[in-house]
This record gives structure tokens, sequence and C-alpha cells, in this order.
């Protein structure tokens, strides 16, 4: 089925529920290099310059963990240059922020870590498209090793100091874990209306608009029946969905009724849970 979804659809800010809010914004701002917008109460709003948000943190000390959920897996920060994913590796190194892997997905190379609460991330940058490889229709993906020698010899000439990530980063994609692989893909394809890019090994299965490797991953890894993450845990609160105008808005609207699937229009947006019970907001963008 073709992509329901406008092309110019992406993703907004991402909001996590986090025990520390001193500790998180130290990692988030030192570590990752975001920048605080502004902070209400126990709510931390971040960016990357500019009025735009990319990161929510909400502060609930009494949080607790729950491994064995569905909820995030990681949400991927995109970089706008492979200098500038040299620029925040040379940053994780200096800052000796915990590194947690890193590979080459032949459409991007990537970078991944776990933020003090356990939550996942990833900063990435992307092979041009012309550069993808497809087979079958879809786009191939696989997980090379890293190259680390030739991502950080994009600084040699280009020393200038850190200054955090750059205007241009955006949050590229999320990775979520589900409960089930085919009930998850049917929601995310058929009502939601991303595009199936590729499937992994059965496990993993990733959608976008407009043509992109991946807006969203889904998959089973947290194992098949994973109970949902309870609304008050640690982890992701929800994530949003930017679409570009209000008759996309009203074409997902008829899309949900159909389904039967419940919805709540929100003053910021339109909010459904997914069937591993994963938090979205769709927005419509302001721009």
């Amino acid at each position: 089925m073709a992509t329901q979804l406008h092309d110019a659809t992406h993703l907004g800010y991402v909001r996590l529920i986090i025990n520390d809010m001193e500790r998180s914004l130290d990692y988030y701002q030192r570590g990752i290099g975001f920048k605080l917008n502004r902070r209400e109460d126990d709510v931390a709003y971040l960016g990357v310059g500019g009025d735009d948000d990319l990161l929510v943190l909400v502060e609930r000390p009494d949080a607790p963990r729950t491994p064995g959920t569905t909820g995030l897996y990681h949400f991927a920060i995109l970089t706008p240059s492979r200098l500038a994913l040299a620029q925040s590796l040379k940053n994780l190194i200096d800052t000796g922020t915990p590194l947690g892997g890193a590979s080459d997905h032949l459409v991007s190379e990537a970078l991944y870590l776990t933020d003090p609460d356990g939550n996942g991330i990833e900063i990435y940058r992307d092979r041009p498209r012309d550069e993808w490889t497809y087979k079958d229709g879809e786009v191939q993906m696989a997980v090379e090793p890293f190259d680390f020698d030739g991502v950080l010899a994009e600084l040699y000439g280009n020393a200038e100091a850190w200054v955090g990530l750059l205007p241009e980063t955006v949050i590229g994609h999320v990775h979520l874990h589900v409960a089930n692989l085919q009930e998850a893909e049917m929601f995310y394809r058929d009502v939601v209306g991303f595009e199936l890019m590729t499937d992994y090994m059965g496990s993993a299965a990733f959608l976008a608009a407009g043509g992109y490797h991946h807006h969203l991953g889904i998959n089973t890894w947290k194992g098949v029946g994973a109970p949902p993450r309870p609304v008050d845990a640690v982890g992701l609160d929800y994530f949003t969905i930017v679409l570009p105008n209000e008759d996309e808005c009203t074409r997902l609207i008829d899309r949900l009724t159909q389904a039967g699937v419940t919805y709540k229009m929100r003053d910021d947006g339109l909010f459904v849970r997914d069937p591993s019970q994963n938090g979205i907001l769709f927005i419509v963008d302001a721009s």
C-alpha cells in the first residue's frame, strides 16, 4: 500500500519521563549538545537554537523503571553532515560520555548511547539518497562496522570549538518496542499512513513518509507479547508527528475513525496510542 501521509510529514519533539532533572540536563547539554530553551516547574524544553523544541524532559523522581515492556528503543538525532557527526563524536570523547555502540547502516552512519535513565539515543548522519540501494522495492539497510577513522578525519582542518548540536539538527526517527509486529505494522501503515520501507528478519520493520529510509522503527526485541510500559514509568511519554496542514489531520481522523481507534483532541494536537500503548501526538505544522 502506498503511503497515505503527505511527503512533508516529519517528526517533531520527543517527550521523556526522567527521574532527576539536574542529572538529565547535564547529560543532554554537556554530553549530547542540546540547549535549554526554557524550564517550567518539573518540565524542561531543549532544542538546538531557535524556537523549536526537540526534546522535552518531565521530572518524576518516583517514576519506576520497567524493563521488559514496550516503549522506547531509541530516539534518533539527525545531524546535517558527516562533519557534524564527527563533532558530536569528539565531544562524546572529550566529555567522557559513554558510547554504547556504533554502526554503518548503508543509508546512514550512527552512534548509540543510553541516557542516565536508560533511554536509548542515536546520533546519526544520512548518506545522500542517490547512494541508497534498493532490492525488490525495499531500501537496503544493514549493520556494518562504523568507520571511526573516516568520520574523525572530517575534523582535519575543521577544528572549530564545540558549540553543541547545529541549528539544522532534527529528530530523524523514533524506534519503538512493540508487542506484536504485524499488529503494529498494520496500525502505522494502514491507519497512520506510513509506507513500509523494509523489514528485518521478521522481528523489526521500518516505515516512513516521503521515501525516507525510516521515520519509525518497530521491533519485538523485548519479546512478542511484551506488556505495555506503565504511563507513570520512566521512558517515552510520547513522540510527535508533524503534519503539514489541517487537511492531512482531517484525513488522519477519518482513518482513525474507520479503524475504530480511540483518539483525543487536545490543545496541543491529536493524541493516540498505538496497539502497544506507545503515545503519539500529531501536530499541524505552524510555519
